[in-house]
């Protein structure tokens, strides 16, 4: 079955700037955000060796899921689902230790 987003009636970019502008609020300028798909990705380092800190996973129309990044690759999914301009200060707020540069 193919893999669809929640509504194709939206700007798909919007929700990078969104989540891009939040970080920038809080001083954390090393930290990029990537859409792919139904993701917004939180990045830093090298483009073409970037290092995951977190990631957003549209799940409906309206609502989020948060996946932080594991030490040696992959995603472990969080219980917290929500409005992505709710999520977005719980994960500077709650997960900041998760968002610090690596060095």
């Amino acid at each position: 079955m193919p893999k669809f987003l929640a509504s194709e009636d939206y700007d798909r970019d919007a929700y990078v700037e969104i989540a891009l502008e939040h970080l920038q609020d809080r001083g954390l300028d090393h930290l990029r955000v990537r859409r792919h798909a139904d993701l917004l990705v939180i990045e830093s380092g090298p483009t073409k060796d970037s290092y995951k800190h977190a990631r957003l996973r549209r799940v409906t129309k309206h609502l989020w899921r948060l996946e932080m990044a594991k030490p040696r690759g992959g995603w472990e999914p969080t219980p917290f689902r929500d409005l992505l301009k709710e999520l977005l200060p719980l994960l500077t707020d709650s997960f900041g230790w998760a968002l610090t540069p690596v060095e």
